[in-house]
């Protein structure tokens, strides 16, 4: 049996609401099992047999469109992945404590080298990125609502999807469902 986290894309944003027991029920429905939700912003923890994280990645976005009525990104993590995302340090501490904000964009696959080049282009003196792995960490020394980037902004201009965190709220997910 393993364990992962869905980290989904369009779930309680622009008019697209769903109720967590709906959610929950949506992902039973697949055969998975110990499903919980982790705030209602589409953060799904459940278990598999399977370990085709691809696979499941589709099953699930197959399913939420078909329930749903709307395509539903997914990024599937593991704990350890979490885990390792949550302590990462994508820039020096001072930084860190001096800015309004650190998110991190989940993505399918590492940015290719255009589009890390496009994503250098949006750097501003208030939207700094660290690109690492399959995950994006910006951060904004302003509030977030006051910057011009957004997850809208980012898949335009890089031809990417992403779902963007806070990293406290990864902090408390890591923290929640530790490794098993």
């Amino acid at each position: 049996m393993y364990q992962y986290i869905a980290l989904l894309r369009a779930i309680n944003v622009g008019g697209h609401n769903v109720k967590m027991a709906e959610l929950r029920e949506l992902f039973t429905q697949l055969g998975f099992t110990n499903v919980v939700t982790f705030i209602a912003s589409g953060n799904v923890i459940f278990n598999s047999t399977d370990n085709n994280t691809s696979l499941l990645q589709q099953q699930i976005e197959t399913r939420l469109l078909n329930a749903l009525g709307y395509a539903v990104k997914t990024f599937i993590r593991t704990p350890a992945e979490l885990t390792a995302i949550a302590e990462y340090l994508p820039f020096e501490q001072a930084r860190l404590d001096a800015a309004a904000a650190l998110s991190v964009g989940f993505l399918d696959r590492p940015l290719s080298k255009q589009a890390h080049h496009a994503l250098q282009l949006l750097e501003t003196e208030i939207d700094h990125f660290h690109c690492h792995q399959r995950e994006l960490y910006w951060l904004c020394t302003i509030k977030q609502s006051q910057s011009k980037f957004s997850n809208t902004v980012f898949e335009k201009n890089i031809s990417a999807s992403a779902t963007f965190r806070g990293i406290n709220t990864i902090k408390r997910l890591a923290a929640k469902f530790p490794l098993s």
